[in-house]
């Protein structure tokens, strides 16, 4: 009796799931395979053979270009945010909840306005350069430049790679860390074969919830990168909402949902080693 409850309680977001999720994608799949699907359905391959098109491979480079700047986006967010994330671990649980909602407290601001912020921060005559020029410094002159969208993802996306990463630490045994300090590890062994190992779980959910929306972004590179660094985002946006050819766009779109998938298989799974192997 209290599964068929259940089930019937889950019925509102099945439904909800159906119409705003898989209703969605399945059209976008099925319009990738149109030449013009606003004027009728006929299937072909050819907006994929033209995203392909190794004569001219100008939307392969900028997918390319996209892949590049969201791995490099996705790497400094795990050497920042593993760190970040170790520590306040390790917080007492009121500090810890503190550092944790300041962590939070910028997603709650609306997106563009964030990267508007770094735009005011970034341009010439902004608030970084006239600190710069007052020290006697030379300016920065990153702006409109790739290493600016680089900056806006990592500022963006962040808290994606700190929050799970996190989470998974603040679950680990605290028994299985002193039972390997007791048996005479270092500080640094400690983290290499009990820490880190059983944290792979969260490092690989950071991963991949930090180099989606870093390969699919456009607003950041359109505003921080100027339009000079397109990246695949971009392209999507302006098949839809310039040239008006949904079937390219979709087939860009169902390119890089699977491209996602790929990358979401081959990040570390969930695997916890054994912390019972030699710590010595």
């Amino acid at each position: 009796m209290n599964n068929k409850k259940s089930q019937w309680l889950a019925l509102p977001y099945a439904v909800y799931a159906v119409i705003f999720i898989a209703a969605p994608l399945l059209l976008i799949v099925l319009y990738s395979f149109c030449t013009d699907p606003q004027n009728g359905i006929d299937f072909t391959m050819e907006n994929f053979v033209r995203f392909f098109d190794f004569a001219n491979p100008m939307y392969m480079q900028v997918l390319w270009r996209s892949i590049y700047l969201a791995i490099i986006s996705t790497i400094i967010c795990l050497l920042l945010g593993y760190p970040m994330a170790y520590i306040l671990s390790q917080l007492s649980p009121r500090v810890r909840g503190v550092v944790s909602v300041l962590f939070i407290l910028p997603m709650w601001m609306n997106f563009l306005l964030r990267t508007y912020s770094w735009m005011s921060l970034l341009e010439k005559t902004g608030l970084i350069n006239r600190l710069l020029e007052a020290l006697s410094l030379p300016s920065l002159d990153i702006m409109y430049t790739q290493w600016a969208v680089v900056l806006g993802n990592v500022y963006n996306f962040l808290p994606f790679m700190i929050l799970p990463i996190y989470n998974v630490l603040i679950k680990i045994d605290k028994s299985v860390v002193e039972a390997a300090q007791d048996l005479g590890a270092p500080p640094y062994r400690v983290f290499t074969r009990v820490i880190f190992p059983l944290s792979l779980g969260g490092v690989a959910s950071g991963i991949t919830m930090t180099f989606m929306p870093a390969v699919t972004t456009f607003v950041i590179s359109k505003l921080l990168g100027g339009g000079q660094n397109t990246l695949i985002g971009d392209l999507i946006e302006k098949q839809f909402k310039v040239t008006g050819n949904w079937g390219f766009g979709s087939a860009m779109s169902v390119i890089i949902m699977v491209l996602i998938l790929i990358a979401m298989n081959i990040t570390p799974g969930d695997k916890e080693e054994s912390a019972g192997g030699t710590l010595l």
